[in-house]
């Protein structure tokens, strides 16, 4: 249950700039301790990087330490808001599924590691493989790495319902098609002229490094990260995927699985192989929301090299490498995006600052959002009581 939270300290006018994930974990936080809040949002809804993603909640992919314990507290949260929001949450755990023998060796390495750093895991021979997911492709399928700790949700659904049971529950105020073009310690401006007083203001502003704080998220180290990605029709006569999958070229993406010896050759392998794949930095995922859809992808490119056009020569990079690894009933594609979301440095917790007296930014959670945003926003405010 999303029961209240204990408040050291009177109650606050709280604002939030931004009506993406982070800023709706924050609001949540606030709400929850007793703090009245308003968030503003620029759009008639939110339209950005926390509704174009896999819908995964994803602790395994975290580094060993605080973040994989702010990931897994944030997967509590998400448990609670299925129960009390009526949120689509499904508890369906990953596979990464190894069909070279450099990928397998990874996999072997982590297991070995996962239960010191934290991480609940298991080997899974290519049957069991095949057992636990239809969709994992038995033609030259070494074996897998199960973890249980993974959620899917629908973004769009969620982003879109979140703000009414915030509302509801907690009486949060919400301004969507609000611009705040100006904050300072204790008051927000919008476009249009008008004004809010507040005790605290959170800004999290996603990819518009432009409208607030420019200067200090110019020099913030963040990074914008463009990815494409692509979804399936609803799968035919109920067909489910089961766990997310997660491809053998994941494994040089994510920094859990850094402290295993046999990184670094598959890494090199891959790009003497295949080095179109690092030129657009594919990896390869699927998800299944509860539509039936399959959620596949994706692709990392980086600041000047990010166009509003998107290429689709890496969407058939995408689907070529999926199809490697995965069997679906029916490939066709039904939708196509990308997205945009701030990145901070390699190994780097998401950017925070207080450029203002109680005037605090929140961003660069990466492609990170759905499984860290609330485990922050819960820190932030530990530390702030």
């Amino acid at each position: 249950m999303i029961a209240p939270l204990p408040r050291n300290g009177p109650v606050e006018e709280v604002g939030v700039v931004g009506a993406g994930i982070v800023g709706l974990a924050y609001a949540l936080s606030a709400a929850r301790r007793g703090h009245r809040v308003t968030v503003f949002e620029r759009s008639p809804f939110a339209s950005g990087a926390s509704i174009r993603n896999f819908g995964m909640v994803w602790p395994v992919g975290q580094p060993a330490g605080e973040p994989l314990a702010v990931a897994l507290r944030s997967r509590g949260i998400w448990l609670e808001l299925a129960e009390e929001a009526g949120l689509w949450v499904l508890p369906c755990g990953s596979i990464h599924l190894a069909h070279r023998e450099d990928e397998l060796a990874v996999l072997e390495e982590f297991a070995a590691l996962a239960p010191g750093l934290g991480y609940s895991c298991e080997l899974l021979s290519p049957g069991e493989v095949c057992s636990r997911s239809p969709a994992a492709n038995p033609d030259g399928l070494l074996g897998g790495l199960f973890s249980p700790t993974e959620l899917c949700i629908d973004p769009r659904a969620a982003l879109r319902a979140l703000p009414g049971f915030l509302a509801r529950r907690f009486d949060v105020r919400f301004h969507f098609d609000t611009t705040i073009i100006a904050v300072e310690p204790g008051r927000a401006l919008a476009a249009g002229g008008r004004s809010w007083a507040f005790d605290r203001i959170i800004v999290c502003g996603g990819a518009d490094f432009e409208t607030l704080f420019p200067e200090l998220l110019r020099s913030s180290g963040l990074r914008r990260c463009k990815l494409q990605m692509l979804r399936t029709v609803p799968q035919p006569d109920g067909w489910r995927l089961g766990p997310h999958l997660a491809g053998g070229l994941t494994l040089r993406h994510y920094a859990n699985f850094s402290p295993c010896p046999s990184v670094p050759e598959l890494a090199r392998r891959i790009a003497e192989e295949t080095p179109e794949l690092d030129a657009y930095g594919i990896h390869v995922m699927a998800a299944q929301n509860d539509l039936g859809e399959v959620v596949l992808g994706d692709s990392h490119e980086y600041d000047d090299a990010i166009e509003p056009f998107d290429k689709a020569l890496i969407d058939d990079l995408i689907l070529r490498e999926l199809r490697r690894i995965l069997l679906l009933p029916d490939w066709t594609i039904a939708g196509r995006w990308h997205g945009i979301y701030p990145k901070p440095p390699s190994g780097a917790m998401p950017f925070e600052a207080e450029p203002m007296p109680r005037v605090f930014v929140r961003n660069g959670v990466g492609g990170t959002g759905m499984t860290m945003s609330f485990g922050l926003a819960e820190r932030s405010w530990e530390s702030w009581s």
